[in-house]
C-alpha cells in the first residue's frame, strides 16, 4: 500500500495556518479590489475538491489504498480554500464567499474511467502548481504571496502522489491493467499538454463533467463570475505561452519516464497513443 508512506511524507511537510502564514506582514496598500476578487474566485474553486473527492471515492470503490489517500488530498485541498477564505475574512470581509456560493460548486460528476481521471488530476496538479507560482509573482501583498507559494508546493506534492499511483498501475496490477494504464496516460497526456493549441484553460475544474447539466457542468461555470478564469490567466497573472510550455514540458517528461519512450512534443505522444490504439 502507498497510503501509509504517503501519509508520513506529506505529514512531515504540512504547513500550519496559524504559524506558517505571516499574517502580521499584511500591507493593505498592496492589495487591490481586483486582486481580492481573484482570491475569492480561487477560494470557491478550491472548494470543489469536495465533489471531486466524492467522485474519486465512488469510482475507486475497489481500491481502498487510493481511497484512503483521498483523506489526505481532500483535507489539504479544503485547507487551501480555507486559508484563502481566512485571508479575506481578516483583510477583505466584503469579498468572503457565502456558503451558497461555495455549495454551488458541489454537484455530481459523471462516472469516468478511473485511470483517465487519475491522469487528468495528475496533470491538473502540475498546472495548478504553475498557476499559483505565477499568482505569487503577480501579487505584491506579502501575505497572499506567501499563501500562494505554500499552496503551490502542496499541489506539486499532490502531483507526486498521483504519479505514485500511476506507476503502480503499470507495475503491480497485471498486464491487462498496465495496458489500460498506458492508453489512459497517453490519451489524457495529449489532451492536457495541448493547451497551446486550445483557447480553453485545461484543468479539471474547467472541463465538462455532467451531461445532464450541460453547459453548466464545469466548476468554473458555477462560480459567481463564470468567465473569471480566462481573465485571471490572460490579463492578470499573464500565464503566457512560456508558462504553458513549462506545464507541457513537465507532462511530456513524466510521460516519457512512465512509458519508457521519449516524447519531445505532443505530436510524439499522440503518435504513441495511436500506436496503442492500433495494436
Amino acid at each position: 500500500m502507498l497510503y501509509p508512506e504517503l501519509f508520513k511524507s506529506l505529514e512531515s511537510v504540512r504547513w500550519d495556518m496559524g504559524k506558517d502564514v505571516p499574517w502580521d506582514q499584511f500591507d493593505a496598500s498592496l492589495l487591490t479590489d481586483e486582486q481580492a476578487h481573484t482570491i475569492k474566485m480561487n477560494a470557491i474553486t478550491e472548494w470543489s475538491a469536495l465533489p471531486a473527492t466524492e467522485m474519486f471515492l465512488r469510482d475507486n470503490r475497489e481500491d481502498s489504498d487510493f481511497s484512503a489517500f483521498m483523506s489526505i488530498w481532500f483535507y489539504e485541498e479544503q485547507k487551501h480554500s480555507l486559508v484563502l477564505q481566512e485571508y479575506l475574512k481578516r483583510f477583505r470581509p466584503d469579498m468572503l464567499p457565502t456558503e451558497d456560493e461555495l455549495h454551488h460548486v458541489r454537484f455530481e460528476f459523471d462516472a469516468a474511467p478511473a485511470l483517465e481521471t487519475l491522469t487528468l488530476h495528475f496533470c491538473g496538479e502540475i498546472r495548478l502548481n504553475h498557476w499559483y507560482r505565477r499568482a505569487a509573482q503577480w501579487h505584491s501583498e506579502p501575505v497572499i504571496k506567501a499563501i500562494y507559494k505554500l499552496i503551490a508546493q502542496d499541489e506539486a506534492r499532490h502531483a507526486g502522489a498521483y504519479l505514485r499511483y500511476m506507476r503502480r498501475a503499470l507495475t503491480e496490477r497485471g498486464k491487462e491493467l498496465a495496458d489500460q494504464a498506458r492508453a489512459a496516460f497517453a490519451k489524457i497526456g495529449v489532451l492536457m499538454a495541448s493547451a497551446k493549441r486550445t483557447s480553453q484553460a485545461l484543468h479539471p475544474t474547467n472541463l465538462h463533467v455532467n451531461k445532464s447539466l450541460f453547459p453548466n457542468d464545469t466548476v468554473q461555470s458555477r462560480l459567481p463570475e463564470p468567465g473569471w478564469l480566462d481573465r485571471w490567466l490572460d490579463d492578470q497573472i499573464q500565464f503566457d505561452r512560456e508558462w504553458e510550455g513549462k506545464v507541457a514540458d513537465r507532462i511530456l517528461h513524466t510521460m516519457s519516464t512512465l512509458l519508457g519512450r521519449s516524447f519531445a512534443t505532443v505530436q510524439d505522444l499522440n503518435r504513441y497513443r495511436k500506436e496503442l490504439a492500433a495494436g
